[in-house]
């Protein structure tokens, strides 16, 4: 039996179209507006029990709804587009119930702060501190109910401050945020050719090295402590340029002369969310560990032979001075799972046989960059 042709599809006008999105925008904020009222009837329950300060934010739930209207996204949206849109809606909502205040590594227009506004989205309270322990500090205080610093980038490394912080802090990593990074050469200036110094962090200098080279070969490169900084200084001054990128750019009212200076199109800067709270498993999770082991040869070996036996992945490792002593080192794992999994907790109970001293620093969603 022969198939049914299909019927051509009709062609609508553009008033047509329109209609439809008309009444499409109508359902979306009466939606939205029912999510919010649920989100509040949460807030109720939650604080009747005695929930509050910071404790009402669920990054696992959070990661897992991202994930669910991923899977569900078919286009013409791309999925970050996407992601980024309901993280404002659950910004929204969450406000409703409890703002946040987020502290970072500042001053505004870093690429700290555009990392807050990703993993948060911008209906939290964002307040800038001029250094990492800083940072630390206030959300340990109970100042701020979360903290954001950079932890790594794919080109620099390790930012040995936070992995220091990290040792005597009572926080808990509970989330990670990537952050694909572009630079921006910001200036008043209409030519390159006019441009004397150039400011900008020494990291953004170093990722910028052969565009500078190539390009500004006679200008002074001068480091300060951000990139924020060096706009701020480059919006004053004639014949100054700075690196930043567009946060910076927006937050200073500076010309962007030439976009996109960075000499890795895939430079990458990896940030911690730090917080007084645990956070429960996600279903898709990182757990990082700090551990010390005896001077001796092969005490290393035998200590990460706790993740292989057990089956769990270790994805990082660094080392850092532990300042307890002369050549005694700590060592920072990142391995696959949460500590509530059997494996992952099997491991770490192994290691506590194996190390002079072991301290989980806290289980936390997978990053979606």
């Amino acid at each position: 039996m022969k198939k049914a042709a299909k019927k051509p599809r009709k062609t609508l006008s553009v008033d047509e179209i329109r209609g439809r999105i008309d009444a499409l925008d109508i359902d979306l904020v009466d939606l939205i507006s029912r999510r919010a009222q649920l989100a509040q009837d949460i807030a109720t329950v939650k604080k009747s029990q005695g929930g509050g300060d910071g404790s009402l934010y669920r990054p696992e739930r959070e990661a897992q709804i991202l994930r669910r209207v991923v899977s569900r996204n078919r286009g013409p949206l791309a999925d970050e587009e996407m992601r980024r849109l309901f993280r404002e809606v659950m910004s929204a909502c969450l406000a409703l119930e409890e703002q946040l205040n987020v502290a970072y590594l500042g001053p505004a227009g870093t690429f700290t702060q555009s990392a807050v506004h990703k993993h948060f989205g911008h209906s939290v309270r964002t307040s800038a501190f001029g250094g990492i322990d800083q940072v630390f500090r206030e959300v340990e205080s109970g100042a701020c109910h979360y903290g954001v610093v950079p932890v790594e980038n794919s080109i620099e490394g390790v930012v040995n401050h936070t992995l220091d912080m990290l040792i005597n802090s009572r926080l808990n990593i509970c989330g990670e945020v990537e952050l694909r990074i572009h630079q921006h050469l910001l200036t008043r200036a209409r030519k390159k050719d006019a441009i004397l110094r150039v400011f900008s962090h020494q990291q953004s200098l170093a990722q910028c090295r052969r565009w500078l080279d190539k390009n500004l070969p006679n200008a002074e490169r001068i480091a300060v402590s951000s990139n924020a900084e060096g706009a701020r200084r480059a919006a004053k001054m004639k014949a100054t340029a700075a690196i930043a990128g567009e946060a910076a750019a927006d937050v200073y009212k500076i010309p962007m002369l030439v976009r996109n200076v960075e000499d890795e199109p895939d430079n990458t800067t990896r940030f911690l969310v730090l917080g007084r709270h645990a956070t429960r498993p996600s279903g898709s999770d990182k757990t990082s560990i700090l551990f010390s082991t005896a001077n001796r040869p092969g005490a290393l070996h035998a200590t990460l032979k706790c993740f292989s036996d057990n089956g769990v992945n270790m994805v990082r490792i660094e080392s850092r001075p532990s300042r307890r002593g002369m050549w005694d080192y700590v060592f920072f794992v990142d391995v696959d799972g949460h500590a509530d999994e059997p494996a992952v907790a099997a491991a770490c109970k192994q290691l506590e046989t194996s190390t002079s001293m072991v301290k989980l620093l806290g289980s936390y969603p997978r990053s979606q960059i």
